[in-house]
């Protein structure tokens, strides 16, 4: 007879460990990784001319911050951020800080988190516009101004 008494408890992370799932976590972790590579690609050329006193590059490649796991909604993804370490002397230093994954954020914005606050900003003044910069992002919001009117 082959009756267990164990119960299988859920996962801690509230989230199925199934192939599938991982595979479209690690999916995003390479999305991720990637657009965080194109974004310092970009911020090194823009200061690839400029150079210290003695002719070595003021910005370089400095490791990587420690990996943090970021919630999204498809459940915890890690995620590793570059450093750039500026080498010129003085008080304004330049850091990299990805513009898809601020210094702090633990848990990725999501459209649930943000209607909520667009109807009670809605209701309340009438003004879409800074929620919906929010939800969908500056330039996606010109766009949809630039449709509307014609």
């Amino acid at each position: 007879m082959s009756s267990t008494t164990i119960t299988q408890l859920p996962h801690a992370s509230g989230f199925s460990a199934a192939p599938f799932t991982d595979i479209i976590r690690e999916g995003a972790r390479k999305l991720i990784e990637q657009a965080i590579q194109a974004e310092l690609a970009a911020l090194m050329a823009a200061f690839a001319d400029e150079k210290l006193e003695n002719g070595t590059s003021r910005l370089v490649r400095h490791g990587h911050l420690p990996e943090r796991e970021v919630m999204t909604g498809i459940g915890p993804v890690p995620v590793k951020v570059p450093r750039v370490r500026d080498r010129k002397p003085g008080e304004e230093k330049i850091s990299f800080t990805p513009s898809i994954l601020p210094r702090y954020l633990r848990k990725a914005k999501s459209a649930e988190e943000l209607l909520p606050w667009l109807y009670l900003k809605g209701v309340s003044t009438g003004d879409f516009s800074e929620v919906l910069a929010e939800l969908l992002g500056k330039g996606q919001l010109r766009k949809l101004a630039q449709l509307a009117q014609g």
